[in-house]
């Protein structure tokens, strides 16, 4: 495997440490599951800024075009799920909590169906398990959210 490979992976793995303590947080601090989930939300927005900003670059490729989307797609898709994910910041939590979940899942699909053949194999399958432990995380969190209501 190539360095980038094992250093993505190592870089990818410990960004999930944050949802799973997060999460952790939400579900047994309960005197703080409130703050504790504005804070949690607020790490998506940032996870969910820096996995929209790589479609920036991609299509900003002007030579060799290796892939089925066209650049304009590929950035304004970018700006849309950045946009969408900082303004879910200000929305109430109870909609953060169903937000969230469904702008990680697009940001996923994205990768594989329009991207599929630009992503090298090994980076698909680690999007995957980041993107389901994610998801599984902010479910968490959104199942004490909805408890408190």
């Amino acid at each position: 495997m190539i360095v980038v490979a094992r250093l993505a992976m190592l870089v990818g793995l410990a960004g999930l440490v944050p949802f799973v303590l997060g999460a952790g947080s939400v579900l047994f601090w309960t005197s703080h599951s409130a703050i504790m989930a504005h804070y949690f939300y607020l790490y998506c927005a940032g996870i969910l800024a820096f996995m929209a900003g790589i479609y920036w670059p991609i299509g900003m490729q002007l030579e060799n075009r290796s892939y089925p989307v066209s650049p304009v797609v590929t950035l304004v898709l970018s700006q849309v799920f950045f946009v969408v994910g900082g303004l879910g910041l200000l929305m109430p939590l109870a909609w953060q909590a169903v937000l969230y979940p469904l702008l990680y899942a697009g940001l996923y699909l994205m990768d594989v169906k329009m991207l599929r053949s630009y992503w090298p194999a090994w980076y698909l399958k680690l999007r995957l398990l980041l993107t389901g432990v994610s998801i599984a995380s902010q479910l968490v969190v959104a199942g004490v959210i909805f408890t408190l209501l």
